[in-house]
């Protein structure tokens, strides 16, 4: 797009700001905590779309103002001064354009969501347990600095203190923004605690991040659904419950089944059971329309797709690598204590700077 074609469109923006400002300060809206957060985020997003573009007009402007005074200017030190200037001024402008340029881009829709995080060991026995985990607790760390609510759905532990599966609610800001590329296989080689030789092990763990569904978005009969509840059981097949408390939910038509007996209450247990199926119900619906439009493999990033290998933490090294991206980040602990920014910011940038050459080819 030319300056002006921006400034134009900048512009056209302008009077939706204004009604997003009206939506926030009408105190019903906080009724709706979905359409809030919706309307919340929106208006911060044009905001700094707003910030952004009046710091490259503003770069702009000095560079126009530079180049008159240099044509009015004679004396030589002065002019050295203003060139130097002036190409500084056009360091920045490009910078701001590119920012511009990422910030023009348009939003998910999946942004305004919360999520549901599941966490599975896969390939690698009890060592496969402990590292998925390492990364529950990465995560949860990471959500504590990101000031986000966790709700444990679900959780059952292995022998050894690892986990065989957990599912948890994060609510926040920015929320699946910052995790929707978690989604798919984490691979860790290190020297596992049970390995008396030294040897290192390959284990890997399957992450799927599933943005929460509102009952709009699926549209389920209730003659589709079928609950079944039975006994709750712990490490071993052991009964924790003397009712029968947990509740297991199936989707008729897809086959899709979700089981809960994190709580002693039945009730609650089918309310998490139905969330969880909701949200994987989406994630189902919404893969399905990504893979009918997808052009490439790249356009698929970030779909959720859990067979994909992502990642690879190598301890002995102090490395972990995005293969998606090819980042590379030396810092192994303290990412693991939960500073994944280390990770994460890289590779939204680097998304964004690839759905932003995209858009420039089409």
């Amino acid at each position: 797009m030319k300056p002006e074609e921006i400034s134009s469109y900048i512009d056209s923006l302008r009077g939706h700001f204004k009604e997003l400002e009206n939506a926030l300060a009408d105190s019903n809206i906080y009724a709706n905590q979905s359409e809030c957060r919706r309307i919340t985020q929106e208006h911060r997003k044009l905001d700094n779309l707003f910030n952004v573009f009046e710091k490259w007009q503003s770069t702009l402007n000095s560079i126009e103002e530079n180049r008159k005074m240099l044509t009015n200017e004679e004396d030589a030190d002065l002019r050295e001064l203003i060139q130097a200037d002036i190409s500084d001024l056009e360091t920045q402008a490009l910078n701001a354009e590119n920012e511009l340029s990422l910030a023009l881009l348009p939003p998910d829709p999946n942004d305004a969501k919360n999520i549901i995080i599941e966490i599975k060991p896969a390939a690698g026995g009890d060592e496969a347990a402990l590292f998925a985990g390492e990364l529950a607790r990465a995560y949860l760390h990471y959500a504590e600095l990101r000031k986000w609510k966790v709700e444990i759905l679900e959780q059952s532990s292995s022998v050894l203190g690892g986990i065989k599966d957990m599912v948890f609610s994060l609510c926040g800001e920015d929320v699946y923004s910052g995790m929707k590329y978690e989604s798919g296989v984490h691979r860790v080689q290190r020297v596992p605690a049970t390995e008396s030789g030294g040897r290192i092990h390959t284990s890997t763990v399957t992450v799927s991040v599933m943005p929460e569904a509102e009952e709009v978005e699926i549209d389920i009969k209730p003659e589709e659904l079928r609950f079944d509840v039975f006994r709750s059981s712990g490490p071993g097949g052991q009964s924790v419950n003397t009712t029968d408390s947990a509740v297991r939910v199936t989707h008729i038509p897809t086959g899709l089944s979700v089981a809960s007996q994190q709580e002693k209450s039945q009730h609650k247990n089918k309310e998490i059971a139905i969330r969880i199926l909701y949200a994987r119900l989406l994630e189902q619906k919404q893969m399905e329309e990504q893979q009918k439009f997808a052009a490439d493999k790249r356009s698929q990033v970030g779909t959720g797709d859990r067979s994909e290998r992502i990642r690879t933490y190598n301890f002995p090294q102090n490395r972990v690598t995005d293969h998606r991206f090819g980042i590379n980040i030396f810092d192994l602990p303290k990412l693991m204590e939960g500073d994944l920014d280390l990770i994460i910011t890289p590779t939204i940038k680097t998304v964004c700077e690839q759905r932003l050459e995209d858009l420039k080819s089409q």
